[in-house]
């Protein structure tokens, strides 16, 4: 198909962002949908969980969602936008420890010991749902399978805190990190193969353990070799395949 883009530029990926839903179907991106839809509650018979939930935002590039020694009261759900999680050691250097897509939830890692242990910084403009800790605790010990979801939210939190650890090439660290993203964003009905790099490359950098340069002259042998198209912040797979074979040793079967 003719387009107008000059050559070799990406066409501009749909943005990442969940509708509102309406008074039947949960938002697209909801983190919780497909655990009360399993427990056979549909939007219409959950006003009890509905009620804890407080739409905020939007966020801008660089505002703080959280800080580290804030007192937890609230998990967020990701709506639109991307969110990182920072610590800051004795020195004031950065240390970047995830990033949160739409549909993904930020804070469990304050539930012990009752404040958050880290930095949230808006990447771009995002929006959040604002859950009520407390209640929906509560509401979970009535309900089994929302309580095992943030069991597993938890948990999934807990795994990816050590993703990068270990002794593996910046080939690797790198491939798996765009399938990883790849693979999160289909999961939530977003495109799997092309998508926006929020992020900086530095960050991109400290997360992965890497020098930023070593990111830089990465993603360019990912390009040459045919197995990625890039143009400034947006990045397409052309080889999931072979991307997924290079970094396997840090994703999941």
């Amino acid at each position: 198909m003719d387009t107008d883009l000059p050559a070799g530029k990406l066409p501009e990926p749909p943005s990442p962002i969940a509708n509102d839903g309406d008074a039947v179907r949960f938002c697209r991106t909801c983190a919780f949908s497909s655990a009360c839809i399993s427990a056979g509650y549909h939007k219409p018979q959950l006003a009890e969980l509905h009620c804890l939930v407080e739409h905020v935002g939007p966020f801008h590039a660089g505002d703080h969602v959280f800080r580290t020694g804030d007192p937890f009261q609230a998990i967020y759900a990701v709506r639109g936008g991307m969110v990182k999680t920072v610590l800051f050691n004795d020195e004031g250097e950065e240390q970047v420890l995830g990033f949160y897509l739409p549909g993904e939830v930020v804070g469990l890692n304050a539930i012990y010991p009752e404040r958050f242990p880290c930095d949230a910084v808006a990447l771009d403009t995002t929006y959040f749902c604002r859950f009520s800790f407390p209640a929906m605790s509560a509401l979970a010990t009535r309900m089994p399978t929302l309580q095992h979801h943030l069991f597993r939210l938890l948990s999934k939190e807990l795994g990816a805190a050590s993703l990068m650890a270990g002794d593996h090439s910046s080939d690797e660290r790198l491939a798996a990190f765009l399938v990883d993203l790849a693979e999160r964003y289909a999961a939530r009905g977003f495109s799997g193969t092309r998508f926006r790099l929020s992020m900086s490359r530095g960050d991109i950098a400290n997360y992965l353990r890497l020098a930023a340069e070593t990111v830089s002259r990465v993603l360019g042998r990912f390009r040459q070799q045919g197995l990625i198209r890039v143009e400034g912040r947006e990045v397409e797979l052309l080889d999931s395949v072979q991307l997924r074979h290079i970094g396997h040793t840090l994703l999941p079967d």
